[in-house]
C-alpha cells in the first residue's frame, strides 16, 4: 500500500473514530445502595429512575414516577427524573440580553423558554466520570457555546450520593469557561411518597419553609414581584394536605416560592417536609437555593409508566430547588449569571424516614 495513502487512511481512521468516541457516549443505568434505600439514574439526561424506600412496615417501594426502560425517557415531555438545564424553569419571551446583548432562544412552551429549550440538559447524553456503587455517580456534560441559544462553553457536572443509610444527596456545578452565562441547573424528580402506582399525592402532608412566592401571569412567568403567602393558598408555613384548599386553586400547584434562607445563605435552608399517612414514608428537603417550584404534575397527561401504571393529574409532587424563574429579566431577583473564574454550585439533600 502506498505510504502517503496509508498515513492518510489512518488519519481518516482516527478521526472518525474520534467522533464516534466523542460524540456517542454509550447509556447505561447505575445503581446507588446503602442498607434500604436505593436510587437508579441513567446517562440520558442524567436522569433518577428510581428511588426505593421502605415503608412503616419495611415494605420497599418505588416513590419515583418514571418509564421502565430509558428509550421511554427519549420522547417525554414531562422531564420525569431529568437534571433540566442550562436554565431550569422559564425565561420570559424566550429571550434575555447580557452585557448588552440580546440572546435569543427557543420559544418551546407558549412563546417562552421551558428548562432550557427544545435540546436542554435533559435529553442529551452525559459522561459517566466515577461510580461508587455503595457511595455516589457522578456524570459530566460539556455544554457549548450558543447551544440552545445560551453563551458560552459551559463545564457542568453533577454528583448523586448516598449519605448513611437514609440521605440522597445530589451536588450540581457548573463552570463557565469564556464567557459569562446564566446557569440555573434542577432536578425535575416527580414524587410519591406511596409508591408512583398509589394513586394521587393530595392526601399527602407538606410543610413548605417559605414566607413569600413569586407570583405569574396567565403564562407561568413571573411579575417580577415578591408576594407574602399568607392569608392565601399558597400557605404551608403550618403543616397541610396538598389538596386541602384545591377548591381555591382547581388546577393545582405550580408556582416558585422564596425560601426564608437561614444561617445567612451560607449553609442549607430547609426547604420542605413531605409526609403519607397511608405508608409511613416522610421526606425532608434541605439546598442552598434560594427557591423551590412546587408543582403538583398538573399538566401529567394519561400516561403509561412503570409497570403499565397509569400516571394521571396530580399522581406526583415535584420540590425542584432553585434559583428564581425568569431571573435573567428580572434585576430585583437573586442573579443567575455566572462569570469565567467562578462557579455555580448547587446542593439538594434529601432525608427519607418513616413514622
Amino acid at each position: 500500500m502506498d505510504k502517503k495513502f496509508c498515513c492518510f487512511f489512518v488519519l481518516i481512521l482516527g478521526f472518525a473514530l474520534g467522533n464516534v468516541c466523542k460524540g456517542e457516549e454509550e447509556i447505561g443505568v447505575y445503581e446507588l445502595e446503602n442498607g434500604d434505600l436505593s436510587v437508579k439514574i441513567t446517562n440520558y439526561g442524567a436522569t433518577v429512575l428510581s428511588v426505593m424506600a421502605p415503608d412503616r412496615n419495611g415494605k420497599l417501594d418505588d416513590i419515583v414516577l418514571g418509564f421502565d426502560s430509558v428509550d421511554g425517557y427519549k420522547n417525554d415531555s414531562t422531564y420525569f427524573g431529568a437534571l433540566v438545564g442550562r436554565v431550569a424553569n422559564r425565561i420570559g419571551g424566550a429571550q434575555f440580553t447580557l452585557d448588552g446583548k440580546l440572546y435569543q432562544l427557543p420559544a418551546n412552551d407558549h412563546g417562552n423558554t421551558l428548562h432550557g429549550g427544545t435540546r436542554g440538559f435533559s435529553d442529551v447524553v452525559w459522561t459517566v466520570a466515577e461510580h461508587v456503587k455503595h457511595s455516589h455517580l457522578t456524570l459530566t456534560y460539556d455544554s457549548h457555546d450558543s447551544e440552545q441559544g445560551f453563551p458560552g462553553d459551559l463545564s457542568v457536572m453533577v454528583t448523586y450520593l448516598l449519605i448513611g443509610r437514609n440521605k440522597l444527596g445530589i451536588k450540581m456545578q457548573a463552570k463557565p469557561l469564556n464567557k459569562p452565562t446564566p446557569v440555573n441547573l434542577a432536578s425535575h424528580t416527580y414524587w410519591n411518597l406511596a409508591g408512583h402506582d398509589s394513586g394521587d399525592i393530595l392526601s399527602h402532608t407538606i410543610k413548605l419553609y417559605a414566607s413569600s412566592i413569586t407570583p405569574v401571569d396567565e403564562k407561568l412567568i413571573p411579575t417580577g414581584k415578591i408576594s407574602p403567602v399568607e392569608g392565601t393558598p399558597y400557605d404551608f408555613l403550618t403543616p397541610r394536605t396538598i389538596g386541602s384548599k384545591f377548591s381555591e386553586l382547581p388546577d393545582g400547584y405550580d408556582i416558585n416560592y422564596a425560601l426564608d434562607v437561614t444561617g445567612g445563605g451560607k449553609h442549607f435552608t430547609k426547604a420542605a417536609m413531605v409526609y403519607d399517612e397511608k405508608s409511613g414514608r416522610k421526606m425532608e428537603l434541605w439546598t442552598d437555593k434560594p427557591g423551590v417550584q412546587f408543582y403538583t404534575s398538573n399538566m401529567l397527561p394519561d400516561t403509561v409508566g412503570k409497570n403499565g401504571a397509569v400516571y394521571k393529574r396530580h399522581a406526583a409532587f415535584c420540590l425542584e430547588t432553585q434559583g428564581f424563574p425568569d431571573s435573567v429579566n428580572h434585576p430585583n431577583f437573586p442573579s443567575q449569571i455566572v462569570n469565567p473564574g467562578e462557579k455555580y454550585r448547587h446542593v439538594m439533600l434529601y432525608r427519607f424516614t418513616t413514622h
